[in-house]
């Protein structure tokens, strides 16, 4: 049957039964999220390596069309941390204009998984593989920030993670004091925050300013510090955003780039990186959302709103966004319950942007870099990479170092490939060792076997030069490989063998090969093959295989006593 497009953005049917009261608790969530995503769209921005402006049109753009398409009541879009490194990485190779081809392309990418409903599947990659670039994603951005969190005097910063930090080393000597101070003062005030946020002193005297993030408030009082050390202090070492870029605050056109075949074949793997982390990000983080406000998501129409964001962003001159975590939960925390919040937020962002952004050139860069430096924290989840090193499998924890180090030698391209070949060979492991054979050696027990003639209470002994196996689960990769290993272990030349298959729900391509050679094989040798139990889906497939005409309708039995009967039969004589 086929599928229907699972297209219903959560905009639609959040307006239905929408009142004032829930419009004023979203209302004040959208400011207070749009307030919290201001730095660091800023940051995300300057971080990728393209202008501190382009940063908020993603927001504006993205997080506009997430909230009125997505699946989620709750989610709010934009740049985030996990597209650093790669946006980077593609604009260095690329160019900017390769980035904005490779946006579009994977917003076209996103919107095929939605249509093909592989919204679910999505969740389904291993944890240990999205711990592990997640976390090697953290510890390369902060090794891109130490430049400026510390003022080094740098010709240029090596792209490569050890040469980095070797570079790093040599010009230890070179660092500013005074932009070090902003840097590390930036950190320690955004970790204090919350703990002056939570102060009743500070909440019963301004409510609104206990809900500012650490990140604003860090920002305000470094800029302040900065200009204040400029003006009267002379110090005039601490680089600010004017001094690196040109701040622009008019919107721009919406441009379509030009496309080639060439163009489009050398970015369809960049394309591919950002889709498949954009679709784990934001599903991931609509998931969490949903434990929190007790809702479902549509994951489909999620990809979809996901899509739509990533080719609309590149056009107005953005860079890839998703779901973030952070401004969702913010979101959520602050009463918002519908896009609507999501919609407010881009409106307040688009308001700073036009009245405000010439202010963004004193924003010290130093300062920056401790916000990227906490949100790098953030997203190291080392507790979480410490506990599976230390409790899991010794196959998930060599899974999540390698992606980990992948993802900070090479690149995050190459660790989202490795990772997705991983997820397919684990998987395929995993259900191969579901699936069991082993050999029935003296009787079988009528009170364990479901397929016995109904009555029959007795033991059922094997005779003499028959042998019995059975195979418990699906019967593909990796069955037949253990179905020959166990025949080697027990088998003496038997006359007759006999393969029960009641426990065998299906069997694909690869089992149907392993099982008709193993036949063939054991014809050469003389041996007659019966099978027993076969339910009706398995022989239909072994029917249009072929089947009957190898080992004969009569070697095809419904039960194990008609096969022993068979076997007996073919023994005696």
């Amino acid at each position: 049957m086929e599928k229907k497009l699972d297209f219903k953005p959560k905009l639609f049917s959040a307006i239905k039964k929408y009142d004032k009261k829930t419009f004023m608790a979203d209302l004040m969530a959208g400011i207070i999220v749009g307030i919290v995503a201001l730095p660091l769209a800023i940051a995300f921005g300057i971080a990728s390596g393209v202008s501190p402006e382009k940063g908020i049109i993603t927001a504006i753009v993205a997080g506009l069309m997430i909230s009125l398409f997505g699946g989620s009541k709750v989610q709010i879009g934009g740049p985030t941390g996990a597209f650093i490194v790669i946006v980077y990485g593609i604009i260095q190779q690329y160019g900017m204009q390769g980035l904005t081809i490779a946006t579009l392309m994977a917003g076209v990418f996103l919107i095929l998984l939605g249509i093909l409903h592989l919204g679910t599947i999505i969740k389904y990659i291993p944890y240990p593989i999205i711990v592990g670039f997640t976390s090697g994603i953290a510890v390369t951005i902060f090794s891109t920030q130490i430049k400026d969190l510390l003022g080094m005097t740098m010709d240029s910063v090596p792209s490569d993670f050890i040469e980095k930090w070797i570079a790093y080393i040599g010009s230890i000597s070179h660092i500013d004091l005074w932009s070090a101070i902003i840097g590390i003062g930036s950190v320690v005030l955004i970790g204090l925050w919350p703990r002056v946020n939570h102060s009743s002193l500070l909440t019963a005297h301004c409510s609104f300013l206990a809900k500012l993030p650490g990140s604003l408030v860090a920002i305000i009082v470094m800029t302040v510090a900065a200009l204040l050390l400029k003006t009267y202090a002379g110090i005039t070492t601490i680089e600010t955003i004017g001094d690196r870029f040109s701040i622009n605050s008019t919107l721009p056109d919406a441009v379509m780039p030009e496309l080639s075949w060439e163009v489009i074949k050398s970015l369809v793997g960049p394309a591919v990186t950002i889709a498949v982390l954009g679709a784990i990000e934001s599903l991931l983080s609509a998931t969490v959302a949903d434990g929190v406000i007790g809702d479902h998501h549509n994951s489909n129409t999620e990809l979809i709103g996901q899509g739509i964001a990533n080719i609309a962003s590149p056009i107005f001159g953005g860079i890839p966004a998703t779901g973030a975590i952070a401004r969702t939960m913010t979101n959520i925390n602050n009463g918002g319950r519908t896009p609507i919040a999501g919609i407010i937020h881009a409106v307040v962002l688009l308001l700073i942007f036009l009245f405000l952004m010439p202010l963004a050139q004193y924003i010290p860069m130093a300062c920056l870099a401790g916000v990227l430096v906490v949100v790098a924290y953030g997203m190291s989840g080392w507790r979480s990479f410490l506990a599976m090193t230390r409790r899991n499998p010794k196959s998930d924890v060599t899974v999540l170092l390698l992606t980990f180090f992948l993802t900070i030698i090479f690149d995050l391209t190459v660790a989202i490939e490795f990772g997705l070949v991983c997820a397919c060979l684990l998987f395929m492991r995993r259900m191969a060792e579901t699936t069991e054979v082993h050999a029935i050696l003296n009787e079988i027990d009528p009170s364990e076997d479901a397929d016995l003639e109904r009555g029959n209470l007795e033991h059922l002994t094997i005779p003499d030069r028959v042998e019995v196996y059975e195979i418990n689960g699906p019967y593909f990769f990796g069955a037949g490989t253990r179905f020959e290993d166990i025949m080697a272990r027990y088998g003496k030349s038997p006359k007759v063998r006999i393969i029960r298959m009641r426990k065998v729900p299906f069997i694909d391509s690869t089992g149907m090969h392993n099982l008709e050679n193993m036949c063939r094989m054991s014809q050469m040798e003389g041996i007659t093959v019966v099978l027993s139990g076969v339910n009706q889906k398995v022989e239909s497939v072994l029917k249009r295989n072929g089947f009957n005409e190898l080992l004969g309708e009569e070697n095809i039995c419904n039960h194990i006593d008609l096969a022993l009967a068979r076997a007996s039969e073919i023994a005696a004589k």
